[in-house]
């Protein structure tokens, strides 16, 4: 038995690198969140704040972003899927939640698909199974491209406009700059890197049939990025799993309508703890 050290911005050294992360909250299957790109574990505060009263809770920074920082080595989906059974294992982690938004559900995808035997359940948030189409791939590169000439300032813009509901852009203009803040933070080189392992990554659509574990998926209604339509499709695909749509929110509900998501979490956590 490992003895845990719980607290927000701990770190541990994790397949060369190092990676931080918080652990709040008790519980025996702890639920680990990987966050959206080009994002960092902040933006799961308000579901840690909510839901460690009554589960273990753990928000990683995955490799490159956030405090989890890594210049240098080329950044995939399968790497941050190697990063996340590795350091499962240095917290002595058997079995665990996951719960992925975005590109934290590409990750949480690709690991059912390879570890299966590692988790519980599957909450897969404003995300999708797709990989890229050949026009996705190009303009992700062709932004590449774009920063290299002009730096990272407008692609934060873009990211801004792409990711929120017009309603939390002209009402919620605190929580948009904290979301500003934290894609400036980002290096040039890890922006770049990030595309990369977008553009590249491989499509799980395929799997879904053989997930089964209890899965919840949630989805703003107005995601424009990972649309409302992805998620029916792996909601009608994956055996029994349960779709939570979220009015008034785009690609990041968990921060834009934070009580009914957490509610949403809460209600299927309670559901399969009795499981």
């Amino acid at each position: 038995m490992k003895t845990r050290t719980k607290g927000y911005n701990l770190t541990t050294p994790v397949n060369n690198f190092q990676l931080s992360y918080d652990d709040v909250g008790e519980g025996s299957i702890p639920i680990i969140f990987l966050h959206g790109y080009p994002f960092d574990k902040t933006m799961w505060y308000n579901q840690l704040d909510f839901l460690k009263f009554s589960y273990r809770l753990i928000s990683c920074d995955i490799r490159g972003f956030g405090k989890s920082t890594d210049e240098e080595t080329p950044l995939s989906i399968d790497l941050f899927t190697d990063d996340l059974i590795q350091f499962m294992d240095k917290l002595g982690i058997d079995k665990a939640i996951i719960c992925g938004l975005s590109m934290g559900g590409y990750i949480a995808l690709n690991a059912i698909n390879r570890f299966p035997n590692r988790f519980k359940g599957l909450i897969l948030c404003d995300t999708q199974c797709i990989a890229d189409t050949p026009e996705v791939k190009e303009k992700r590169y062709k932004t590449i491209e774009v920063i290299e000439g002009g730096g990272i300032a407008n692609f934060a813009e873009g990211i801004i406009e792409s990711v929120f509901h017009k309603d939390s852009i002209a009402n919620k203009k605190e929580l948009v700059g904290q979301v500003r803040s934290i894609v400036l933070a980002n290096s040039e080189h890890i922006i770049k890197q990030g595309l990369v392992a977008l553009a590249e990554r491989s499509e799980t659509c395929s799997i879904l049939k053989k997930i089964s574990i209890p899965t919840l998926i949630i989805c703003g209604r107005e995601d424009g990025v990972t649309p409302l339509a992805q998620s029916e499709m792996m909601n009608e695909t994956i055996k029994g799993s349960e779709l939570k749509v979220i009015d008034h929110a785009g690609h990041v509900s968990n921060l834009e309508q934070p009580h009914d998501f957490n509610q949403h979490v809460l209600d299927f956590l309670d559901r399969i703890n009795t499981i």
